[in-house]
């Protein structure tokens, strides 16, 4: 499992991560051969990985068998290209083993797992779930932390504690919270990834000291993200910053609605998919349209 930016730390994964959406046909369906060429379009800008079924590809609304047959489809055609990072968590222990095993079966390189939502675990509890996956399936894992959805929030020493178990490898830091995210860079072991889940802080955390971004807005703006990125990991602030403030109005407005409603309306701005999505979430409002449409015009990608 490596990318051209492997570096000597020991992180294997590092730079411009989009959380790529899951493209559907208007009735809901999946739509696979869109799928496939936002793959090779996000290969062809500089991706560096791609996170599959995450939040932003609707995980929530998709059956196991499309869960695995998404993975199965990106692993497939990026064909050894770039890592494939399999979103295969839960608020299930035993169901997130399962999930995530079927995604080591279908060739995941690594497995985004999220804190457990709804059931609220204490501190303990993350731990011993994080922990049972990683010695269970024998696929590398990166922490999600995102309080915002989850409600459960794992804390700095947790993360540290799971940073300590075999096969745990890095963890997406999605709180926005760049003191904390500070702190755990400064007491990280070398080889453990931090990534930001927080495009709007994205570039603070990499300069940093973090390992990448895993991304929304990298979704409709993949190279200039990956630029982004690839500045802020060389410690080049003077360009990250001058890509960074014309991607901002796209870091907020991605969110004016939840994700991915946002970006998969954009994408569809940009002729990259059909404007498929499942219920509960909706298409974007048409109050929105035009400030969405603002922000594509701001970033450059629409004339």
């Amino acid at each position: 499992m490596t990318n051209g930016n492997q570096s000597t730390d020991g992180v294997q994964i590092r730079g411009s991560i989009p959380a790529i959406i899951t493209p559907m046909l208007e009735d809901g369906s999946l739509d696979l051969p869109a799928f496939r060429k936002l793959i090779d379009w996000h290969i062809a800008e500089g991706t560096n990985a791609l996170v599959v079924v995450g939040t932003s590809g609707e995980s929530a609304t998709l059956s196991v068998e499309e869960h695995v047959l998404m993975v199965k489809t990106a692993v497939e055609h990026t064909a050894g290209r770039i890592p494939v990072i399999a979103g295969s968590g839960g608020n299930s222990t035993t169901e997130a083993i399962e999930l995530t095993q079927q995604a080591k079966e279908v060739g995941a390189d690594a497995t985004l797992q999220v804190v457990p939502y709804y059931n609220k675990p204490t501190q303990e509890g993350i731990y011993r779930h994080f922990a049972k996956i990683a010695e269970t399936v024998d696929l590398p894992v990166i922490l999600y932390n995102v309080p915002g959805r989850t409600v459960a929030d794992m804390s700095n020493e947790t993360i540290l504690r799971c940073a300590q178990v075999p096969g745990i490898i890095g963890v997406k830091e999605a709180t926005g919270n760049i003191d904390r995210a500070a702190h755990l860079i400064k007491s990280a072991p070398a080889h453990f990834g931090i990534y930001s889940g927080d495009d709007p802080t994205a570039i603070a955390l990499m300069l940093l000291g973090g390992h990448g971004n895993i991304s929304v807005t990298a979704n409709v703006a993949p190279r200039a993200m990956s630029d982004l990125c690839k500045a802020a990991l060389a410690a080049d602030a003077k360009t990250a910053r001058e890509i960074h403030l014309k991607l901002l109005s796209l870091h907020k407005n991605l969110f004016i609605e939840s994700n991915p409603i946002p970006a998969k309306w954009a994408l569809q701005q940009l002729g990259r998919v059909q404007g498929g999505i499942r219920l509960p979430l909706t298409p974007l409002d048409a109050q929105y349209h035009e400030v969405v449409r603002g922000a594509l015009r701001e970033a450059g990608l629409l004339g």
